[in-house]
């Protein structure tokens, strides 16, 4: 043991999802578990992500004013406090230590705080969840203007008169069409080719054509050269052209917080911009890694699977590895976009012979009932007869995705989904007409 250490069991340096999960099933197995955080304990979802931009949206669904969605997210997260997270974990047997921690070798954490510095050193290891943060891109004039986050949308206590986002990934388009609902004007720039890649192009189509019919104005394949701000407003100037807004919300991704975590002092590349495991977690000797920063989504779902397996190595318990055939992602847009899996073009890129079958929401009953907009897509490997990848575009389309997620997972096979059941009238009866479309 280093001089000075202080003995720990576990040391989970990152107190998100993933490794608030960790730590409190670890201190409740009778193990000496120390949590570092410099931020607040439940990390981004609960209080700048999931949680709130989901209320914001669902609030603004209903035709409600701004002000109750900044009511209820104040609620949600009570003010931005992060007892309700802390709270249970302290009372599970968890020392909850507030600064930034760094790896200092196989087993072992510096930590600084604002008292000075604590060296842990756990005897079976670290386990690392420090998660992302808002990218910001490399746009000139950018930097010291006050743009927003999703981080400082959350805090709003009213809505702009007009908008531009920077970025049409999940993030950028589920705002986009919060504010337009709010009566703001929404001028939503893309680099890429197409919205929410890489959502299939048919649901990129259904949402944009939504979007465009509410008022919002989209603009695919341009490139964004300068900002600037003034007591007026910003003018962002997308390829010389300049659009004019109150406000501006970049919403160009996630970067992984690695940059100070000590990865060489546990033999990994400290430039790297996901951290390697294996199906067990392991990153290294004594350290495992959950959550965004190990590249395979930054879904609270998925942090959490990632720290149950890791708990199970951590206890030696038995159980399946990490598997990854089936993850699933839902864009809370109106209607949503629900996926798993592959999409056809990752699963052509695989080198799978693929079939694909289709449907078309409207025509369904419920669809038609509703006057809904969306599609099924089913993408199928045709040689072992299963799906490798499913999308709902629909209303509740998160919801209607489970049975694709348990098919993909499951490996049900194709001939054995097309005799189930299908509840009449419902949305998820459009997967019969997808699976029936399939060649």
């Amino acid at each position: 043991m280093s001089a000075g250490g202080v003995p720990v069991d576990v040391v989970v340096l990152g107190l998100g999802a993933g490794g608030e999960y960790a730590a409190r099933k670890l201190a409740e197995a009778g193990l000496d578990v120390v949590g570092v955080e410099r931020a607040l304990v439940g990390g981004e979802c609960p209080f700048w992500g999931c949680t709130p931009s989901k209320l914001l949206i669902h609030t603004a669904h209903q035709g409600q004013p701004w002000s109750r969605a900044a009511g209820r997210i104040r609620e949600a997260n009570h003010d931005w406090t992060d007892d309700s997270h802390a709270g249970p974990l302290m009372g599970a047997g968890v020392r909850v230590v507030r600064g930034h921690g760094r790896l200092d070798g196989p087993g072992r954490v510096v930590v600084t705080t604002d008292r000075g510095s604590e060296r842990l050193e756990a005897r079976l290891g670290v386990l690392l969840n420090t998660g992302t943060e808002p990218a910001v891109p490399d746009i000139a004039g950018l930097v010291g203007t006050p743009y927003w986050t999703n981080r400082d949308v959350m805090r709003r206590t009213e809505p702009p008169a007009s908008l531009v986002i920077i970025g049409a990934g999940p993030i950028g388009t589920e705002l986009a069409q919060a504010f337009g609902r709010f009566g703001t004007r929404v001028t939503l720039l893309e680099a890429r080719d197409r919205m929410l890649c890489p959502e299939e192009p048919e649901a990129c189509e259904v949402i944009s054509g939504v979007l465009r019919d509410e008022g919002i104005e989209i603009r695919t394949g341009v490139e964004v050269t300068e900002v600037r701000h003034d007591e007026s407003g910003f003018t962002v100037d997308v390829e010389g052209a300049p659009v004019r807004a109150e406000r501006l919300l970049v919403a160009t991704g996630r970067r992984m917080n690695l940059t100070d975590v000590g990865l060489d002092t546990a033999g990994l590349d400290p430039g790297c911009d996901r951290v390697e495991t294996d199906e067990r977690m392991r990153a290294a000797d004594r350290l495992w890694a959950v959550g965004d920063i190990t590249g395979h989504g930054a879904y609270t779902h998925l942090s959490i699977y990632q720290a149950q397996v890791a708990v199970r190595d951590l206890l030696g318990e038995p159980g399946p590895g990490a598997d990854y055939r089936a993850v699933s992602r839902v864009t809370f847009t109106d209607p949503e976009i629900g996926s798993v899996g592959l999409s056809e073009e990752q699963a052509r890129d695989a080198g799978l012979r693929v079939t694909t079958g289709h449907a078309e929401v409207p025509r369904s009953s419920r669809g038609w009932i509703h006057e809904a907009e969306g599609i099924v897509k089913v993408v199928a490997d045709a040689d072992r007869g299963v799906l490798v990848g499913g999308t709902v575009v629909a209303p509740y389309g998160g919801e209607v995705l489970g049975l694709l997620a348990a098919a993909v997972h499951a490996e049900i096979p194709v001939p054995t989904l097309r005799g189930m059941h299908f509840a009449y009238p419902t949305f998820h009866r459009a997967i019969a007409a997808a699976l029936a479309d399939l060649g």
